[in-house]
């Protein structure tokens, strides 16, 4: 079992840096334990790997951050694991310009974008969450995974699953789509893009406006599936997501108290922040300076039932 330690900056914050990687409590390929440790489960590109990660203290080394892998991408894992941590993210370069961003950014001082350098792991589940709850894409994700992934190497822990192969992916029938709640235009997207996988793997070594037009040439892939997928696929600090129901109004009322926002008032609230523009964006929502919610909310998918 090979392993390696990795020494994070202080302050550093595990939990806060990985939890955008897990989607849900249930997900089967990312799992957060009551003691603090972390499971992923991935498909790399030499195969798969289970990787454990265990926050520890040294009386003379100090903190230590553990990575230990599992299977044919146990290497790949090791190798990535910094970056994956966040090492290579730089939350000093940000600059907040106004009150609200400087209090979450000083309480947060943790936070590093995670950047986990595959492209599929995330596009698949962003595309599930399009449109609809985030309860009702969690809930497919699950289903879809526990149902067509494959059985992890290593000792991880019970449900847990690789995520497909696109191959297999393409082979999901359409009433598996219909009973994960998954409809026909999210299924046909996905099913476009695994005809894709590899191009659309070449994105993460490429520059963000390079990333989000490769992953914008597959039909049913937009603005804010493709930002969804580089801020965890490149931990991209300037990923802005547009065109979601929720995020303008949000930025709009932490920053002017105003209770209507679009995306183009986003924009310009956040113009002091380019190259910054998702980090001030998590970093908003963190400071949980919200409006009461007065949108609907997306309807729960129950194609299922039809």
């Amino acid at each position: 079992m090979p392993s390696r330690i990795w020494v994070p900056p202080a302050p550093y914050d595990l939990a806060r840096t990985l939890r955008v990687l897990r989607r849900g409590r249930e997900d089967p390929a990312c799992r957060h334990e009551p003691n603090g440790t972390w499971w992923r489960i991935s498909r790399t590109p030499v195969g798969p790997v289970t990787l454990q990660i265990s926050d520890r203290s040294d009386t003379l080394a100090g903190r230590l951050i553990t990575g230990s892998a599992w299977g044919p991408g146990a290497d790949w894992a090791l190798a990535q694991l910094p970056a994956l941590l966040g090492a290579d993210d730089q939350p000093r370069a940000f600059l907040p310009r106004h009150g609200v961003v400087a209090a979450a950014h000083r309480k947060n001082e943790g936070l590093r974008l995670a950047r986990t350098e595959l492209v599929m792991e995330s596009l698949i589940p962003s595309v599930l969450e399009q449109r609809i709850t985030t309860g009702s894409a969690h809930y497919a994700w699950r289903r879809l995974l526990t149902q067509y992934g494959d059985k992890p190497p290593g000792p991880a822990p019970e449900g847990m699953r690789v995520p497909p192969a696109a191959a297999t992916w393409r082979r999901v029938p359409s009433w598996e789509w219909h009973r994960a709640g998954v409809d026909r235009s999210r299924a046909a997207a996905i099913l476009r893009a695994c005809a894709y996988a590899p191009r659309l793997e070449e994105a993460a070594s490429m520059a963000l406006p390079e990333a989000m037009a490769r992953l914008q040439f597959i039909p049913g892939i937009g603005p804010w599936t493709a930002a969804e997928t580089l801020q965890r696929t490149l931990g991209a600090p300037d990923a802005l997501t547009l065109g979601d129901l929720h995020l303008p109004v949000q930025i709009c009322y932490a920053l002017t108290g105003a209770r209507r926002g679009t995306d183009e008032q986003m924009l310009h609230l956040l113009e002091p922040y380019a190259g910054q523009r998702h980090r001030a964006a998590r970093l908003i929502l963190l400071a949980g300076r919200l409006p009461n919610r007065r949108a609907h909310r997306a309807p729960h998918s129950r194609i299922a039932h039809l």
